[in-house]
């Protein structure tokens, strides 16, 4: 029983360190990210091209874009007047940046 107890609580603190927010490291290397390619069009969370599209939470929600999952595949893609950052980026690079627009967004 008392093995049982242990498998379940390493299993328990397994899940919850995958399912954490981005690590520090991974938010600081996002923000380098943005600083270098994003930032010329998106500085404060702003958008210089289109004003009502911006990286704050709301306008996030709004669009249907407040995921690591949506922010990554237009970060990858590109859309409209954004280019395409996929192939100039790794994925690596996509997704902690990704994860620090989702994690700036409410703080914009």
């Amino acid at each position: 029983m008392r093995k049982i107890i242990v498998v379940l609580s390493l299993g328990l603190a397994l899940l919850v360190c995958l399912s954490s927010p981005a690590a520090a490291s991974d938010l600081a290397n996002g923000a380098k990210v943005f600083s270098a390619n994003c930032a010329a069009c998106h500085t404060g969370g702003g958008n210089l091209i289109n004003a009502a599209k911006t990286l704050k939470q709301s306008d996030l929600e709004k669009y249907e874009m407040a995921s690591i999952e949506a922010i990554k595949t237009q970060v990858t893609k590109g859309k409209n007047a954004m280019p395409a950052f996929g192939g100039r980026l790794s994925d690596t690079q996509i997704d902690e940046v990704a994860a620090y627009v989702l994690d700036q967004s409410d703080k914009w």
